[in-house]
């Protein structure tokens, strides 16, 4: 058994991998989040290859597409949940894990049921992402599907539905504001510390490999929309939270997960601005939005 730890914004996990299996290769993301320490685990993860555990007496809570991957979700009494993983429909869309979590997901284990590195990976990836989005619920964590760049030492987020063109944004910040990092493409990690919100970097990132161990005081949100004429406003509180909320990787069923991840939105919006903006993917939108979410 090959016993890993890592620590993504702070949270120490610890993955529990078959002999067969190497962490450099099957979550390679993970690598630059390795670390030496012990102390308090946020999860445990224990990892075997097999067959799908035949999940017919829980209760179905659904089937959700989860960026073009059906996830099959379930649960027991005891507050038990399992989770049924696919590849993306343009993959083939097979069976690729099997999550299982106990303890409001401090136990969980991963059953790998796909033979391929390439299905392994994916369901491992994503088995490790929910886990930690809903072991962390209650911490003043969440994961927020926003592309983020850094500068001058602080991190902005541009959040957006797939394909409205957050990544496009960040990109041209990258070539039009000088002294920009790209932090994280897709899945970055907000924290609320000491009443700062921070951003991090994590394993996950979507398509763009950036998967970078660095945190940064949040400047600002920024909402997305694509619109002939670039455009950008501050947000109400409610309109901010109504915002941000779908954003957040969550499971509006279960009381523990949702008012975690509401209680540490409202908090956020107490020291976070958020915007709206509506742009091109153009140098003026880039200007637009620097002028307006830099105003202090």
């Amino acid at each position: 058994m090959n016993v890993v730890h890592y620590r993504v914004a702070e949270h120490l996990m610890e993955v529990q991998l078959p002999d067969a299996l190497a962490a450099t290769d099957i979550i390679p993301s993970f690598s630059p989040f390795v670390c030496e320490e012990g102390g308090d685990m946020l999860f445990t993860m224990m990892v075997r290859e097999g067959i799908a555990p035949d999940f017919s007496a829980w209760e179905e809570v659904g089937q959700f597409d989860c960026g073009g991957a059906n996830h099959g979700v379930y649960r027991q009494a005891d507050g038990s949940y399992a989770f049924e993983i696919s590849l993306p429909a343009c993959d083939g869309g097979t069976l690729s894990c099997c999550l299982t979590a106990h303890d409001d997901f401090a136990r969980c284990e991963a059953v790998l049921t796909g033979t391929g590195l390439r299905q392994q990976q994916f369901g491992l990836n994503n088995a490790l992402m929910m886990a930690y989005a809903f072991a962390a619920a209650e911490q003043d964590t969440l994961l927020v599907h926003a592309s983020v760049i850094r500068h001058d030492g602080k991190g902005y987020l541009f959040t957006a539905p797939s394909g409205t063109g957050k990544s496009t944004h960040t990109w041209l910040w990258h070539k039009y504001i000088p002294g920009c990092d790209l932090m994280n493409d897709d899945n970055p990690v907000v924290r609320i510390v000491d009443g700062e919100t921070r951003i991090y970097g994590s394993p996950w990132s979507g398509k763009t490999p950036c998967y970078r161990n660095i945190w940064a005081p949040v400047g600002a949100i920024t909402r997305i929309e694509q619109k002939p004429e670039n455009t950008i406003r501050q947000m109400a509180p409610v309109e901010a939270f109504a915002t941000l909320l779908p954003a957040v990787s969550s499971m509006k069923w279960d009381r523990r997960v949702y008012d975690g991840i509401c209680d540490t939105i409202s908090r956020l919006l107490i020291t976070t601005r958020v915007f709206w903006l509506g742009c091109r993917p153009d140098e003026e939108a880039v200007r637009v939005c620097f002028a307006g979410v830099r105003v202090l």
